[in-house]
């Protein structure tokens, strides 16, 4: 039996908060969080591993970033909000189809990565996040956000801990096209 810690395939759930283009030019990383994202949602797909994308009110801040958007199926829960979490949001809830594993990144860290995070641990769901996959315009933001999180019980990790930890060895029948995009 695996630490409860631990992300196991059948309970997992990729979550992409707002990541979108109205913050592309105040976002010093944006380019670079925005491949890691990418990275995520397309070897979490070939992993089988169910997304969420939220968009917070995009008629003003645009849709979810393009390099994000061309990795996506098209069949990808796609939610829009003006609350800034997605923790609360009925149409969230329900795609969770019963996962209790959330691996959660977006934008921004403080805000609705941060309140996202605290509404689904408030309702007993685990929550893994993509240290590499977050970002704020300011860093200090961005790190408030992660001391937050951290400790309320969020569960740090990243990108590659988390493909390796939901495979678990290298004999699972996606390791070598997994292991191919993230060298």
């Amino acid at each position: 039996m695996a630490h409860e810690k631990t992300l196991d395939i059948t309970r997992t759930l990729l979550m992409v908060v707002d990541f979108q283009e109205a913050f592309r030019s105040v976002v010093n990383d944006f380019s670079t969080v925005a491949s890691r994202i990418s990275l995520a949602v397309r070897t979490f797909q070939i992993l089988e591993v169910p997304i969420i994308v939220t968009e917070q009110y995009p008629k003003g801040l645009g849709r979810t970033a393009e390099e994000i958007q061309l990795s996506l199926e098209p069949d990808t829960v796609i939610v829009e909000k003006t609350t800034f979490s997605a923790g609360r949001e009925p149409a969230v809830l329900d795609a969770l189809n019963g996962k209790d594993q959330i691996v959660l990144c977006g934008l921004e860290t403080h805000i609705c990565v941060n309140q996202t995070a605290l509404d689904l641990l408030d309702q007993g769901l685990r929550v893994h996040l993509l240290t590499d996959s977050v970002a704020s315009r300011f860093e200090r933001d961005k790190q408030a956000g992660l001391s937050k999180m951290f400790a309320s019980g969020v569960v740090p990790s990243s990108v590659e801990m988390a493909l390796f930890e939901i495979m678990r060895d290298a004999k699972h029948p996606c390791f070598k096209q997994i292991q191919s995009l993230v060298k």
